[in-house]
């Protein structure tokens, strides 16, 4: 990944974060004096996960805020365009996950696997606080995982694009799509 790709990424946390384009001097101000430290977060997490100028810097970001937060999420976890986190709070996901473009987490998530195959989420998804998604969970893409839901199963697969899974917090789903 370029540094070019690399600056990418962080626009487009940034552009969830605050709801409008930014350049440089935007991110860092926000940096400085947004007082949010999920953006802060992302921000350190995507500049860990690539070897650049402030690679040692960033490692030691990552893990200092980590360790501050709660939140674990590897730098060899493939993340897309726009990642959010709702509350920055009690986040474990496995290094193997792959999570799509714009995808909104929130607080007490944990994505895990016990075989080695971690889930992979769609894009446009958003998962709900208090979730746990075991194994080899595909989740497709506009998918709304509701509070509480335990996801354990291939069945949340949409083969289609665009369609989407709706989960209550029984980990049921209640709308299913066409041909899923």
């Amino acid at each position: 990944m370029a540094v070019k790709e690399l600056f990418t990424f962080i626009l487009s946390d940034y552009q969830r974060y605050k709801g409008v384009m930014g350049g440089v001097k935007n991110i860092v101000t926000y940096l400085l004096f947004g007082f949010d430290h999920r953006f802060n977060y992302c921000f350190w997490l995507r500049l860990a996960s690539q070897k650049n100028l402030l690679f040692p810097l960033a490692i030691w970001m990552h893990r200092r805020l980590s360790k501050k937060y709660g939140i674990q999420i590897p730098r060899r976890c493939k993340i897309g365009y726009g990642f959010y986190i709702g509350h920055g709070i009690g986040i474990v996901i496995n290094g193997g996950t792959v999570i799509g473009n714009n995808v909104n987490i929130s607080q007490f998530l944990t994505i895990g696997s016990n075989k080695g195959t971690p889930a992979v989420i769609g894009d446009n998804v958003y998962i709900g606080p208090n979730v746990c998604i075991v194994e080899d969970v595909h989740i497709g893409n506009n998918a709304t995982i509701g509070a509480g839901s335990v996801c354990t199963r291939r069945s949340y697969r949409c083969r289609r694009s665009g369609e989407s899974d709706f989960v209550q917090g029984t980990g049921k789903i209640y709308k299913r799509p066409l041909r899923c």
